[in-house]
């Protein structure tokens, strides 16, 4: 069943109406009027009125459901021009038209069709093998119901590694020798020392 609901003399071009209805044909209506609310354009606030009316007029005169109303057309035909003008340089009249457009809005109700909008980009086809068949889920589903869940208190905890003393080096025995090496030298050094302090009195002496 349709219902309409018209605006007269809203004081927009016709041309910019045109625009926003262009975009919400076969659309539900609850997905058109969040359209519109988005819309940067002004003339969007007329047409969400439009819109508004005959889904009100559809849901109070014919009991219609509101889920199901589908924006069947809306209509934008030119209403009355105003024609003003602006004085210019030599005496000219630069004439300026205010125009008026006439708005109607067409829902049909659809019970159980919901139209939507295909994307503007498609989604990138993903590999077949990312997706688990049902079968492999159902059996993933199994086994975690089966395998009994871990918690930190379950997990048994290896005793602590006593730490080793650290081995102080043994005296090692070359030092020795060596040690026993100099002390033969400077007593050698001493005997020569002693012998030449001799040899040099035995001179004096002679």
């Amino acid at each position: 069943m349709e219902v309409q609901a018209k605006a007269k003399w809203v004081r927009t071009s016709p041309r910019k109406v045109r625009l926003v209805a262009r975009t919400l044909r076969n659309l539900p209506v609850s997905e058109a009027l969040v359209a519109c609310s988005f819309m940067p354009k002004a003339a969007a606030r007329d047409v969400a009125k439009v819109i508004r009316s005959a889904q009100a007029n559809a849901e109070n005169n014919f009991n219609l459901v509101k889920d199901d109303l589908v924006i069947k057309d809306i209509r934008v035909e030119p209403g009355p021009m105003l024609k003003r003008g602006q004085p210019r340089a030599m005496g000219r009249l630069f004439s300026i038209f205010k125009r008026t457009s006439h708005i109607t809005a067409i829902v049909e109700d659809r019970p159980g069709v919901v139209k939507r909008r295909s994307a503007a980009l498609p989604r990138a086809p993903q590999p077949a093998a990312s997706r688990p068949t049902p079968a492999a889920a159902a059996a993933a589903r199994a086994a975690a119901a089966l395998t009994p869940a871990t918690t930190e208190s379950d997990e048994p905890v290896a005793p602590a590694r006593p730490k080793k003393p650290k081995a102080q080096p043994a005296p090692s025995a070359s030092k020795a020798p060596a040690e026993g090496k100099k002390t033969e030298a400077k007593k050698t050094e001493a005997k020569k020392k002693d012998d030449g302090k001799k040899d040099t009195k035995e001179k004096k002496s002679k």
